[in-house]
């Protein structure tokens, strides 16, 4: 697999995307909301309103100037020129997300997250087709030796709590009957500063972003392994809710594959895009 890169300090596509990252106070109520010419409705007249959690660069993060960039950023804003509406993004904690309870509130119209979709997830959300394939990295500080969780006995690992690399790690610790003591941290952030500090030996999270923080951060981290687990993000909508939102992302995304859109926005913020 090529070495994946990101782009900091980029900038979204085109198009005016208004990037207003908010407080955890969603704005829907402050708005009776809004429907598109192509009945498609949104909590914000003129508005597509995103929800996801920062930082988790290279998928959203704020550049120098503060405004959130990133692969999903862009990949909403085909959607949002679709429908013929900017972007707005709301920053809020990922338990909410997953759970459905932002969308369900009205804090968002779609939520995008480098979210894995998990049939667990599926009870709750609406996803739409798979946009990124995920890969599992481990991670160590330079100069470590461990190259596998059996190589972790007796050690700290951490993980991005409410993750499936949270659960990924969790459930092969059990399986193979690993002495490895697993500690979740709220963020990515913690994680790798618990990392760096030597809090943990080890961290498990999706490749793109631990080669993302490998690249700004040279010398303290290295990939030691992978684990393919066949992941696949996807963008989701309320559960039961608008499914012409739905339909409308679906398309975007297939025109983006179609017209190599989207191999611009891959090449853009993670690099060279695999051939098979």
């Amino acid at each position: 697999m090529a070495k994946l890169r990101g782009a900091r300090g980029g900038t979204a596509l085109a198009m005016g995307t208004v990037l207003a990252v908010t407080g955890l106070v969603g704005c829907a109520k402050e708005d009776t909301g809004g429907t598109t010419a192509d009945g498609v409705k949104l909590v914000r007249a003129g508005v597509l309103t995103t929800c996801t959690h920062l930082p988790y660069s290279p998928f959203q993060s704020k550049d120098d100037s503060g405004k959130v960039v990133g692969f999903d950023v862009d990949i909403v804003d085909l959607a949002a020129r679709k429908l013929g509406v900017t972007q707005e993004i709301v920053d809020t904690p990922f338990e909410g997300i997953k759970s459905g309870a932002d969308l369900n509130s009205g804090k968002c119209d779609v939520a995008a997250a480098g979210m894995t979709i998990t049939d667990a997830r599926k009870e709750v959300l609406d996803f739409s087709a798979p946009y990124f394939d995920a890969t599992q990295a481990l991670v160590v500080p330079v100069g470590k030796t461990y190259r596998a969780l059996a190589d972790l006995a007796g050690k700290r690992l951490g993980v991005q709590g409410a993750t499936t690399g949270e659960d990924y790690v969790k459930q092969q610790v059990q399986q193979q009957g690993l002495k490895v003591e697993v500690v979740s941290y709220k963020d990515l952030a913690a994680v790798q500063q618990a990392l760096v500090t030597g809090q943990i030996e080890a961290a498990v999270g999706d490749l793109p972003v631990w080669n993302e923080y490998i690249e700004a951060s040279p010398g303290k981290a290295v990939v030691a392994g992978g684990f393919d687990t066949g992941e696949q993000y996807g963008l989701a909508v309320k559960k039961g809710g608008d499914p012409k939102l739905l339909e409308t992302i679906n398309q975007a995304l297939a025109e983006a594959r179609a017209d190599g859109g989207y191999d611009k926005i891959y090449e853009k913020w993670i690099g060279a895009k695999p051939t098979v």
